[in-house]
């Protein structure tokens, strides 16, 4: 690149080349040399500028207030029932009929199936009469001992004989407990052929229809009864945890929220009723159950959950958007934003996340500025253009903070 230099001897250049060049191409020349001049040092301004252009980062920042903040511990967890049971036939027989519908709500004690009870009622009989048998034959036997008992004493009849008569009454007595025994397990078998629900729930689909063959204690039920309302959710959290929930279980009941899949809102709200007797060896976790009213259904069996379980307030603790925070080498960092539209490169230790927020054990006071987004491109005391309608550095007024808290609801679901 040519450039023109005030105290470069340009005149007796011109007179050695005048003396060897006509004068025609001589002005020519010297035309060309002091525009080339020229275009160099406008080249060499554009690239200055372009270089303190790009050296400016727009970016948009957050304060970081002073706020209360939940301590949750978030889980996935599945719905299910609080009570279960699948009803199977006691006795082998004929399906006579079915009295509810598939997916129909049941009370306790409804009749659900009738299974034929001929066959049981015949047997109930039979054990019947021979208990009336031997009740009678034990009748005859007490009276004939009474007999025996004072003829022994006169000699009439030997004790040989009386001791047989008691024996026999003796007998005769158990004969007659059996009886008894058998026909109550008759009866009972009768029971069994009308089948009733054990507590309010939902009806499954049922597993056979009237006229089959059903036998006692089948692996398949003839339905299943869900209890919804209540219900419960099962989820797991890192065993290491489980003294914080201990501790904060003394205090209170522990209130826990459930969302939907693709629901940012929570559905329900319920308490933490269960904790396990032990921590899974191999994975670290620890199951717990917390229990739902569920009166308008919006909890399945069988269906996942996000589960947040929030073990009490963290008070007036610094906190910022999440995504200021950025994870390096050296651990979290965030960029302050100085007064001379400048960034400082600050490490920081976190907390507690809620909500798109993130809590600042260290490393950040309350009314600093942070940026949010805009990171790769900066370096520690790089210059910014603040494009989130706050001046650099600015002060910690009201709009400002309802801006920061809309964008943090926007990402993380609202407090």
């Amino acid at each position: 690149m040519i450039t023109v230099r005030p105290d470069f001897p340009y005149s007796l250049v011109f007179d050695r080349w005048r003396r060897v060049l006509p004068w025609p191409t001589l002005a020519l020349a010297f035309a060309l040399l002091l525009l080339a001049g020229c275009s160099g040092n406008d080249r060499e301004k554009d690239a200055k500028g372009s270089a303190d252009r790009r050296a400016v980062t727009a970016v948009t920042t957050a304060l970081c207030r002073a706020r209360d903040i939940p301590v949750i511990i978030e889980a996935t967890g599945r719905v299910e029932a609080s009570a279960s049971v699948g009803i199977k036939s006691q006795v082998n027989g004929i399906l006579e009929k079915v009295h509810f519908t598939e997916g129909q709500q049941v009370r306790r004690g409804d009749l659900l199936f009738s299974i034929d009870p001929r066959p049981y009622q015949a047997q109930l009989k039979s054990k019947e009469a021979l208990l009336a048998k031997d009740q009678a034959e034990l009748d005859n036997a007490a009276r004939e001992l009474q007999r025996y008992r004072p003829a022994a004493g006169r000699g009439f009849v030997s004790q040989a004989q009386a001791d047989q008569a008691a024996t026999r009454v003796e007998s005769l007595k158990a004969a007659v407990l059996a009886d008894r025994a058998a026909v109550d397990s008759a009866r009972l078998d009768l029971e069994y052929c009308t089948l009733t629900a054990p507590f309010d729930g939902l009806a499954g689909e049922i597993g056979t229809d009237p006229g089959n063959l059903v036998k006692a204690g089948d692996d398949t039920p003839l339905v299943t009864i869900n209890r919804i309302a209540p219900i419960s959710v099962a989820f797991d959290i890192a065993g290491d945890r489980l003294a914080e929930v201990q501790q904060a279980m003394r205090d209170s009941g522990l209130p826990v929220e459930v969302a939907l899949p693709g629901v940012q809102r929570a559905v329900a709200t319920g308490i933490l009723a269960f904790l396990d007797n032990r921590i899974d060896p191999a994975s670290g976790l620890i199951r717990l159950k917390a229990d739902f009213a569920n009166a308008d259904r919006q909890l399945w069996p069988g269906r996942l959950v996000a589960v947040a379980l929030q073990l009490g307030l963290r008070r007036n603790v610094p906190v910022i958007p999440s995504q200021a925070v950025q994870i390096g080498q050296d651990g979290a960092h965030v960029f302050v934003v100085r007064d001379d539209h400048t960034v400082a490169y600050r490490q920081v230790t976190t907390g507690v996340r809620h909500g798109g927020d993130t809590e600042i054990e260290k490393g950040l006071a309350a009314g600093e500025r942070v940026v949010t987004d805009g990171h790769l491109q900066l370096v520690d005391g790089g210059r910014i253009e603040d494009r989130s309608g706050q001046p650099a550095g600015g002060g910690n007024d009201a709009n400002t903070e309802d801006r920061s808290g809309a964008r943090a609801k926007s990402k993380g679901g609202g407090q």
